[in-house]
Formats: C-alpha cells, structure tokens, sequence
C-alpha cells in the first residue's frame, strides 16, 4: 500500500516540483525516475550538500563520495545519472565533459579534462574535452585522460589508462597505455 502511494502521480508530481528548485528539471526525468524511482532517492541525499554542489555548479544528484569539479561543463545523458553514484569516483571538468546514454562506471573511475605542469604542478596545462560515448562501460580503479573520446559501446578494462582516443567503439579496450584486445566491427 505505502509502495503504491509513494509511486502515485500526485506525489511524482509534488517530487518533481519540490526537487526542481535545486536541480535542473531536465535530470529529473529518465528510466531512474520512471521505472526505478532511484533518482528520487539519489535527489534526497544529494539535499545535504547542496550548498556545496551549488558552489561547483552542478545541477544534478551526485552521490556523497563522489567528486565533480565544476558542474556547469559537464553535459551528462538522464539515462547515466547512475555514474554520478558511484563511491570514489572523481570528474574533474575544467573542460567539458560529455557523458553518453546508458554509460556505466564503476567505483574508484577518474576522468580528468586538465593536467597539471609536470614543471611546475601548481599550474595546469590547457585542457581538452573528453567524450564518453553511448552504452560505454568504465571498469573499476581506471583513469581517462584529457582530450580522450571514446565511441559507443566501449568497455574499459578494470585499472586502464585512457590516454588516446577510440572513436570507432564497439570493443573492449584495457591496459596501461589502453590498446584495442576486441574489436567488434
């Protein structure tokens, strides 16, 4: 009975509205909202650090240890909100970030658009975008590197180093650099 009522359209609707103030309306709809109704619960939690989320600009729920700096380049699919819940993970978007449909990341994922000077690390070097593409799946502990774009349907072996681009997608890629060990075309 209560499952039903909290699954009702009037308190979707009273939901939406209340959560609307904090997020912006266009990531609070999707499968995590209709099917799942987890996107609620990611909302909720993600209230106690909106004070902190709103100083980086981020306009979706992120979960509480996960890291995003500077939410206003990151362009990220409703259908992925998922990858924001995940722990230790780590979204540095100096430069813009895209963030596909359905793409999945696991724990511990850093991707990074800006790297500090190796001369003098308390400067950075000029960014580059990086693109996840649609249906990619990141494996665990991995890091992607400025500048990277991966096609859809891209698997990240767990600990990889994205360092270069895989635009064609539809493979498995893994490895310290990461190198093509299926392709599917």
């Amino acid at each position: 009975m209560l499952k039903k009522i909290a699954y009702s359209r009037p308190v979707t609707l009273v939901l939406k509205t209340i959560l609307s103030l904090f997020f912006d309306r266009k990531y609070l709809t999707g499968k995590f909202f209709e099917q799942k109704r987890m996107g609620y619960v990611w909302c909720l939690k993600s209230l106690s650090r909106y004070s902190q989320l709103k100083r980086q600009h981020i306009k979706f729920p992120v979960g509480k240890n996960t890291l995003v700096l500077d939410g206003s380049k990151i362009t990220i699919d409703p259908s992925s909100l998922n990858v924001m819940q995940q722990p230790g993970c780590y979204f540095q978007a100096f430069e813009h970030l895209v963030i596909g449909k359905d793409v999945w990341i696991a724990p511990n994922v850093g991707i990074i658009t800006a790297n500090h000077d190796p001369r003098n690390p308390e400067e950075h070097l000029p960014g580059s975008k990086v693109v996840i593409g649609d249906k990619c799946w990141i494996g665990m502990n991995s890091v992607i590197l400025p500048g990277v774009e991966l096609g859809n349907n891209v698997t990240v072996g767990a600990g990889s180093v994205v360092t270069k681009s895989f635009k064609q997608g539809n493979c498995i890629i893994a490895g310290s650099p990461a190198k093509i060990i299926k392709d599917f075309n």
